[in-house]
């Protein structure tokens, strides 16, 4: 019993030194990138300030000497916060002589899941070869963000386009440490207040595919994917119907893509067909045995200046022993915009949304969407009675070419959520 206890009180120690290491790293991040960012600005007005001079000495040998003492003045160092602000005029600026274009932006948000936080994102676009000047461009995020509901989540996503579009490898790799809420499985349980309790939990994971170009914008390749979720301090265990708390999954599979459209992050028109088939056996170290079938069908299509509407169908299916940590759910920031992240979960899920997207001025933008969506064990288990409404506002702003940060505010049955993130929810 002695030697029990005394370990418990060992793990607690190192606990309190990991999460005291973890608030320190978070600080230092922040300033770190903070001084890139004042580093870059400086960058960006050294280059203002050549080009300006550049574009003097090529007007002619007629230069007089009022525009010397102009030039000259626009040497003047600036203070932090110009080139804090030259650095954001900047960053939607296309800069052709570099190869990976690269910025950072990051601020204050709140969401009714997380609740306030600050989160940084740095977003890059590139080409991966210099002779290709028709294929899609290459984008990589790399994304941070903490809130004062103990949530922390750090990750990278990308599509990196390789030469003529010869292939491409897609991505998003994530961990993240979060107390949230569970409700339980199943749309009675999730619609049922009472059942909401407390619970935090650890998650890591990896989801990557490779596909090769079978014909004109069609692409088929294998993925692979690796989840682990670690709950905890569950303050409802018979929630989870028996199911352990602690999960690792292995899964192997391949996926068909379509894709025509004329941007990947921020469509203006085309079509995106995905279809995702994967496997996680018994065989290869799964503790639970499971498939499972993804479909996305979007639409993109100009309607009048400025705006685009965007429509889309999505579908997640399960089948055989799903664990509670990958069972299909709506909310988030990407679905059904407005609902609490897994209040409704079960083996499958429906929904659909359609979205207009309009520029107003200069880098800004606005959306207005409507959607609908459902949980279901089975397809025989499905009813109209169950479909939850959804609708919301958004405000977007061109970080760079094509690439908006966006604040959504979305609504819900009974429920309202706002989410910061970077690019269009689809």
């Amino acid at each position: 019993m002695y030697f029990a206890v005394n370990k418990i009180t060992i793990y607690l120690l190192i606990l309190q030194g990991v999460f005291t290491m973890y608030r320190a790293i978070s600080f230092i991040t922040c300033m770190c990138l903070a001084m890139l960012i004042y580093c870059r600005a400086d960058d960006y007005g050294t280059v203002a300030y050549a080009d300006t001079v550049a574009g003097s000495i090529s007007s002619g040998l007629h230069q007089t000497e009022e525009s010397v003492d102009s030039a000259a003045s626009a040497q003047k160092p600036r203070g932090f916060f110009d080139k804090i602000i030259a650095y954001f005029n900047e960053s939607n600026k296309v800069r052709r002589n570099k190869k990976f274009d690269f910025s950072i932006i990051g601020g204050p948000h709140y969401s009714s899941d997380t609740k306030f936080g600050i989160g940084l994102v740095g977003s890059g676009l590139y080409r991966s070869s210099a002779r290709d000047t028709v294929s899609p461009l290459s984008n990589v995020a790399i994304y941070a963000d903490a809130t004062t509901s103990m949530f922390f989540k750090l990750g990278v996503r990308g599509n990196h386009i390789f030469p003529f579009d010869r292939a491409r490898l897609n991505y998003d790799v994530n961990v993240a440490q979060i107390a949230t809420k569970f409700w339980g499985i199943g749309y009675e349980m999730g619609r049922n207040d009472e059942n909401e309790s407390k619970y935090k939990y650890f998650t890591s994971q990896t989801n990557v595919n490779y596909v090769w170009r079978l014909a004109r914008n069609l692409y088929l390749g294998p993925m692979l994917t690796v989840d682990y979720i670690n709950a905890r301090d569950e303050a409802k265990p018979e929630l989870w119907e028996g199911q352990s708390d602690r999960t690792f999954n292995f899964g192997v599979g391949f996926t068909l893509q379509y894709d025509n459209r004329d941007f990947l992050t921020n469509a203006f028109r085309g079509v995106y067909l995905r279809l995702d088939q994967r496997f996680n056996p018994r065989g290869i170290g799964n503790k639970y045995a499971f498939s499972l079938t993804e479909l996305r069908l979007a639409h993109y299509r100009p309607v009048w200046k400025g705006a685009t509407l965007a429509m889309q169908l999505h579908s997640r299916l399960t089948y055989g022993n799903t664990p509670w940590g990958l069972l299909s759910t709506l909310g988030g920031s990407d679905n059904m915009r407005g609902y609490f992240e897994g209040r409704y979960r079960d083996k499958c899920e429906i929904d659909a949304c359609i979205e207009l997207r309009q520029h107003i001025w200069r880098r800004n933008g606005i959306a207005l969407w409507a959607g609908a969506g459902t949980i279901f064990p089975k397809f025989s288990a499905l009813r109209w009675s169950r479909v939850l409404p959804n609708y919301g506002i958004g405000y977007r702003w061109e970080f760079k070419r094509r690439v908006n940060v966006r604040l959504d505010l979305g609504f819900g049955r009974g429920q309202t959520g706002f989410i910061f993130s970077i690019n269009e929810a689809f």
